[in-house]
């Protein structure tokens, strides 16, 4: 059931590019966050030397690209998480340098680097440290951080948890953030996986945005289509939820909201991409930017299908361009899904 076309759907481009400067709070929380390391091969043979022609190092962690991605739509994003050795400053310059705000808390233990190993033939392979061991008064410094900060006056607050958890953080430190965000009057938006998403669920959080990999593990449904894209986005609602988005890659994002009979499939033409890693951390930020603007459930999918489309334009994960992310809207296609 068609909601509406490419030709009639509300767009950011009707906004004000400065709509969210002074009067709402992103704040982009990050408990793993890395140094990303992009590597550029010709060809990439695991077991043999390969040598690289290109290298670019930048501020890493889902929560990064997100506030990389909400400043490029005008927002003011502000990222929390830990820091620590020289890679630590690294990320901390990193961030600066794009004119992010920063409430850092330091560690004890080196910031972890990550590897995205890209070849011309398309292959795009990713290994991932597991990230440095955080201490008992590291997580408390952390939740003090967050929770001074949430306590913000501004118009809307939100906050974006996405990303891994280190070694030493409680399973239960989404849920636990999520808490002091509703307690401090904030829209909580998560990103997660594994035993932090199931922690997480059951401290309501408005809204959970995963893939199609992490939504059938967390649901035990087998996601083929946006039908059964649809069913897993609901059972994610029944696990506590207030709106929940599943990314089903190229084919788009189906989300449901509580009291809504029908979820909503939001999708775009697909694009060329060189690497595909922070697609959906730019589609997470657009459905904050949606929520602060006070778009409607369809709009906000569809501004996160367009931001999430518009990575794959971008040269490193989260550097959209909000002209790309205007031009993709225009042609987002959304349906109703029986």
């Amino acid at each position: 059931m068609p909601v509406h076309g490419p030709k009639n759907t509300p767009r950011m481009d009707n906004l004000p590019a400065d709509s969210h400067r002074l009067t709402d709070d992103f704040f982009c929380v990050s408990l793993n966050p890395a140094i990303d390391t992009r590597l550029r091969f010709d060809q990439f043979v695991p077991g043999r030397v390969n040598r690289a022609w290109a290298v670019e190092r930048t501020p890493g962690g889902k929560a990064a690209h997100v506030a990389m991605a909400l400043k490029a739509l005008s927002a003011v994003p502000t990222w929390i998480g830990f820091s620590g050795g020289a890679t630590g400053d690294e990320l901390l310059a990193g961030l600066r340098s794009l004119e992010i705000d920063l409430f850092p808390v330091p560690i004890a233990q080196s910031t972890r680097v990550n590897l995205e190993i890209l070849d011309t033939q398309g292959n795009v392979t990713e290994i991932l440290e597991p990230g440095a061991s955080i201490t008992e008064s590291e997580w408390s410094a952390v939740q003090r951080v967050c929770a001074e900060a949430f306590q913000r006056e501004s118009r809307k607050k939100i906050v974006l948890i996405s990303g891994s958890l280190a070694p030493g953080v409680p399973a239960e430190a989404y849920a636990k953030l999520v808490s002091l965000a509703h307690s401090a009057g904030c829209l909580a938006f998560v990103d997660s996986s594994g035993l932090a998403l199931s922690q997480v669920l059951s401290a309501s959080p408005d809204l959970v945005k995963i893939n199609r990999e992490e939504a059938e593990l967390a649901t035990q449904v087998a996601i083929r289509d946006p039908s059964s894209a649809a069913q897993a986005a609901g059972k994610l609602l029944d696990l506590g939820a207030t709106s929940a988005a599943v990314s089903l890659g190229e084919r788009g994002l189906v989300g449901v909201r509580k009291g809504d009979p029908l979820a909503v499939h939001a999708w775009t033409a697909p694009l060329a991409s060189t690497s595909t890693v922070g697609c959906g951390d730019a589609a997470l930020a657009g459905f904050a930017f949606a929520a602060a603007a006070e778009l409607s459930f369809e709009q906000s999918l569809a501004l996160a299908a367009a931001c999430g489309a518009a990575n794959c334009l971008a040269a490193l994960p989260g550097r959209i361009m909000r002209d790309d992310v205007s031009r993709i809207e225009r042609d987002v296609h959304l349906a109703r899904l029986e």
